[in-house]
């Protein structure tokens, strides 16, 4: 049997069995709307907030409207105690509530300290950060407001009362997140281990498929069976990852720094060491349900120790350490730094060199296995 027909062959194995074709053609395509799309408005604008009013005023009317007019913030109530309030963050109805105290504003004008409380629905972290964002703003310029008042009333010009309350004039700029959204912080390393995981699970249900019965792949030898599985699943992925880095991409608006010839050297081993790693890791099973079963089980902690999601500062070292023998782990590091931080190439090259030593192992782990099953059968 050619080499070529060897190709159509495991072709039209993977085109043909529903499963595998389910997995590698609509899972790529599932994953790149359906991960990204509950993130697609980047950062959490008016949230629901109600407050208490203690003091009733004009200084905590005012604060309110403040509040009110806060783009991360929408006040939709005012209520009477704070047992009303966390019902109302309970039920839905807020995702947090604010409490001016009795005598604000004459403890504020007599300079004494005042303790604004908040709180809200801390399981959804997004949201309680812009809440407790917004609320401690809202908070500051109000202190700000009186202190400023109090000073002009002591005869100090506006513009000296300008500096004393703001000396120092901070300009933070986002360096690799732009829009401090979600989307380009966690999308592109997910996508890479979307790519990863897809594979190595088409790879082992099409070997697990096929061990155990007849078939063409009992008329090569391991080596050509190898070679003609990898090219298949190379030539597939590389349209999927030029879908998933280039256009995904553009689309959500992740921030692009490398240039493209080091974005595709950089991807060609993370390809070919997956695909043969596929092939390896197919050797283990005969079931056909087991790869996708095994794979979504790991399928977190490879997330984690891509030290992306989760500092691996604060993971276990034998993790980490078992984490560099997955082929996504160092793409996944070694693509941010380069594509989204913008990292040099001599910065990022051991990942490189790191793909191709693994390729190597997992081939000659793909070459005993394979000649194992086709022995066996």
């Amino acid at each position: 049997m050619s080499f070529w027909s060897l190709m159509m062959a495991d072709l039209k194995s993977i085109v043909t069995d529903k499963a595998i074709a389910i997995t590698l053609f609509g899972g790529v395509l599932f994953y790149s709307v359906l991960y990204p799309l509950p993130y697609l408005n980047e950062v959490p604008t008016k949230q629901q907030i109600v407050v208490i009013d203690g003091d009733h005023t004009s200084l905590s009317r005012q604060l309110i409207r403040h509040a009110d007019a806060s783009p991360k913030l929408d006040v939709v109530g005012q209520l009477t105690t704070i047992d009303q309030a966390q019902q109302w963050v309970a039920s839905g109805k807020a995702h947090g509530f604010m409490v001016i105290p009795e005598n604000f504003r004459r403890d504020l004008i007599r300079q004494k300290g005042v303790t604004l409380a908040y709180g809200g629905d801390a399981n959804y972290f997004l949201i309680y950060s812009a809440v407790v964002e917004g609320l401690m703003s809202v908070g500051i310029d109000a202190g700000k407001y009186v202190q400023f008042n109090g000073l002009l009333a002591r005869g100090s010009s506006a513009k000296q009362v300008k500096h004393d309350l703001d000396p120092i004039k901070l300009n933070s700029v986002p360096a690799f997140n732009p829009s401090l959204g979600y989307t380009p912080y966690v999308v592109p390393g997910v996508l890479l281990l979307v790519l990863h995981q897809t594979l190595l699970i088409g790879a082992g249900i099409l070997g697990a498929g096929q061990w155990g019965r007849a078939g063409y792949w009992q008329q090569a030898s391991p080596l050509e069976l190898i070679l003609a599985r990898v090219t298949v699943f190379a030539l597939i992925y590389s349209f999927f990852t030029c879908f998933y880095v280039g256009f995904c991409n553009y689309w959500y608006g992740v921030s692009v720094q490398a240039e493209l010839a080091q974005v595709l050297l950089f991807l060609v081993p993370f390809i070919l060491c997956t695909a043969v790693a596929g092939v390896a890791f197919s050797c283990l099973f005969t079931r056909r349900d087991l790869p996708t079963q095994v794979l979504l089980l790991i399928s977190m902690p490879i997330l984690f120790v891509s030290g992306f999601i989760w500092p691996l500062e604060l993971i276990p070292s034998p993790l980490v350490w078992l984490g560099q023998i997955v082929p996504a782990v160092s793409t996944i590091q070694g693509m941010l730094q380069l594509n989204q931080m913008g990292a040099s190439w001599p910065s990022v090259v051991h990942f490189w060199w790191q793909l191709w030593g693994l390729a190597l192992v997992y081939f000659m782990l793909a070459f005993i296995g394979v000649r194992y099953r086709l022995k066996a059968q």
